[in-house]
């Protein structure tokens, strides 16, 4: 079954059209205008089946669902709870969909893969009827990378490990993994908790957000936009780029140090937190474009964690190419580089979807 994989970003739409044996065999970043993309798509085999990747799902929605008007309309009433991005996910599916209405669409959902974790997990300590009324719970995003992350490990190690996974990029966030399963993450209510990222603040005392509010009389979209795209990495050192943020701390830049300084702290921290959620590590394994790409933050969590058996190899660190083991000699815990394909994992979903 060949697979178009559709991946609506901020301002695009990151196409990618995958074989019956995952090859890929093109790829495209077009508006989302009926004309950029009908001239893309004319060019492209036909696709079997169209695999959409969604923020959103709710509780509803723990698998990824062949879409149909009534999908749809649930699509869009979960739009209150990411109206960043559903709106985005929204119009890629109808856009794609009005120029090949007679292929299969199927929405794969970067929630879903959390919807087993525990509710000692999931719930929030605040009033039930908030709780019930807002659907208001940890839910969880990056699922799709985590859940591609956890099944390549099966399959260079062994399934049944106890895994934590780090998708580390513009976003970032951290997944506890048994046999398969997601049972504690990083990110909440809303991709804002967790780790510091690129441009979002990640945790900060929800004191200090009605602080502002009250006593410096900030409105609360203007808040809200700070936190998502003028803190992180940005707010501490000027850029988001951690391959910058890391060229200035190695000149002795202070904001460059100090930066790398809390992401790390943030990440060691969230690490040791997911294991003790899984109550030991097996395996620890970074991907996205931060994780796969930066020696010198594997290097600084290792050096962190070695009380949890985590230890690195220093050449095959340096040197990753593609799906790597870095594990140091005498590590009680293996230390694996996994390349991200959350194009694979959508391919996987739709083709779940389809078959049954």
């Amino acid at each position: 079954m060949r697979v178009l994989i559709v991946n609506a970003g901020s301002s695009s739409l990151k196409l990618r059209l995958l074989a019956a044996d995952d090859e890929v065999e093109r790829t495209a970043d077009v508006e989302p205008d009926a004309a950029q993309l009908g001239d893309v798509l004319e060019d492209w085999p036909k696709p079997d089946a169209v695999g959409h990747r969604v923020v959103h799902g709710g509780t509803r929605f723990t698998d990824p669902v062949v879409v149909d008007d009534l999908v749809r309309r649930a699509l869009f009433d979960l739009t209150a709870l990411a109206p960043l991005h559903q709106p985005k996910s929204l119009a890629g599916l109808d856009a794609v969909g009005d120029l090949l209405p007679d292929v299969p669409a199927v929405a794969c959902f970067d929630t879903a893969f959390h919807t087993t974790i525990p509710a000692a997990a999931t719930t929030y300590a605040v009033p039930k009827e908030w709780r019930d009324r807002y659907a208001i719970r940890r839910y969880g995003f990056h699922g799709l990378s985590h859940a591609y992350s956890a099944r390549r490990v099966a399959e260079l190690l062994s399934p049944g490990l106890r895994l934590v996974t780090c998708h580390l990029g513009a976003g970032a966030s951290l997944t506890a993994i048994a046999d398969g399963r997601s049972i504690d993450t990083t990110m909440g209510f809303t991709p804002l908790e967790g780790l510091v990222m690129a441009t979002r603040s990640g945790t900060v005392d929800p004191g200090l957000v009605l602080w502002l509010e009250e006593h410096e009389n900030l409105p609360p979209h203007e808040v809200a936009t700070v936190l998502e795209k003028r803190s992180g990495l940005t707010a501490l050192a000027g850029t988001g780029d951690m391959r910058e943020i890391d060229a200035k701390a190695a000149e002795g830049d202070p904001d460059a140090v100090l930066a790398l300084d809390v992401y790390t702290h943030r990440l060691v921290a969230g690490i040791a937190a997911m294991t003790a959620a899984l109550g030991g590590l097996d395996v620890l394994a970074f991907t996205g474009g931060v994780g796969e790409k930066s020696a010198t933050v594997r290097r600084r969590a290792a050096e962190r964690l070695g009380f949890l058996g985590v230890t690195v190899d220093a050449d095959r660190n340096e040197h990753v190419d593609g799906d790597t083991d870095i594990t140091g000699p005498d590590a009680a815990a293996r230390t694996l580089v996994v390349t991200a394909r959350e194009d694979l994992e959508i391919a996987h979903g739709t083709r779940r979807a389809l078959s049954r």
